[in-house]
């Protein structure tokens, strides 16, 4: 309520208010960021708005937050906005990035068929949840990209106990060919299926397969109540604090790469923050429902 309240008094003061932006020259902005987080919507809502505020455009850039981490350590692009907190830290702890900004959450889901072939309703936490499914050998849809998601399904698998076993996918980023090392449980071959792709496709191909999946509720709401036709999966197992998912936002620092456009990149995350983005964030619904939490405005 105080977040509603507070996004309405704001919204008032930014209608009588004249923004004097100068859009004499293109301003052009390069972000890489999540399939998860352009998948929800959010972005369409959250960038026209910033332009509009600040004269700058943003391109986006859309992978898995494992190699747009990695876009910000090579320098191609002037702020990343993921979902991996730890690698997030580490990212300006080398000195990678300047700042990372709490921007906003949201939580990590297991989604899956309505009948829930593997009985995993009702579970004491998301470990015993993929236990469950790697008892039933039911089938598992993985992102195995890298991604903020994959990370996450990583820890749950090895909170699980179960004997992991190492595994490679290899992707095509960029026309180059990169390997993915990750976990998965043992003798799991037939129902443990690494796709490489990103969270709506992860979403979707685990419908065509009567499967589970982790998914972030902000992409899955966005799957099931704005895409025609919806997706089937329901919400299986949420709740246990090894889903939650923190987004930050982090400028690449212009001491490592002297071409990156650092005053735009702070002038954006400054923007998400503001009590402006933050309120877009907070209002961003659809059938009713909140995608994402605003954490820098209580």
């Amino acid at each position: 309520m105080r977040q509603i309240l507070f996004c309405l008094i704001t919204a008032f003061f930014c209608c009588v208010s004249v923004s004097a932006v100068s859009f004499a020259e293109d301003k052009v902005l390069k972000m890489s960021t999540t399939t998860s987080t352009e998948s929800s919507g959010l972005l369409d809502v959250l960038l026209p708005a910033f332009e509009k505020d600040e004269g700058i455009k943003v391109k986006v850039i859309a992978k898995g937050t494992g190699a747009a981490i990695r876009d910000g350590i090579d320098g191609n692009v002037d702020v990343i906005f993921v979902h991996a907190k730890d690698r997030e830290m580490e990212f300006v702890e080398k000195g990678w990035g300047t700042q990372r900004y709490a921007v906003m959450h949201n939580d990590f889901i297991i989604i899956g068929p309505a009948a829930d072939p593997a009985g995993i309703k009702g579970s004491k936490d998301s470990a015993e949840a993929l236990k469950k499914i790697a008892a039933k050998k039911a089938p598992f849809i993985s992102r195995g990209d890298d991604s903020g998601t994959h990370t996450t399904e990583q820890e749950i698998w090895k909170a699980s106990g179960l004997e992991l076993v190492e595994h490679v996918t290899t992707l095509s980023k960029g026309g180059k060919e990169v390997k993915v090392i990750s976990k998965k449980p043992s003798q799991s071959e037939g129902w443990y299926i690494s796709i490489g792709q990103g969270m709506g496709k992860t979403i979707t191909f685990a419908d065509e397969k009567q499967a589970y999946a982790l998914a972030d509720r902000g992409t899955y709401i966005s799957y099931k109540y704005g895409k025609k036709p919806p997706a089937d999966a329901e919400i299986v197992y949420d709740g246990d604090e090894l889903l939650a998912n923190p987004n930050g936002v982090i400028p690449v620092n212009p001491q490592k790469y002297p071409n990156v456009q650092y005053a735009m990149a702070e002038k954006f995350a400054n923007w998400l923050v503001s009590a402006r983005g933050q309120c877009l964030i907070a209002g961003y619904l659809l059938e009713g429902k909140q995608l994402f939490f605003p954490d820098a405005i209580k």
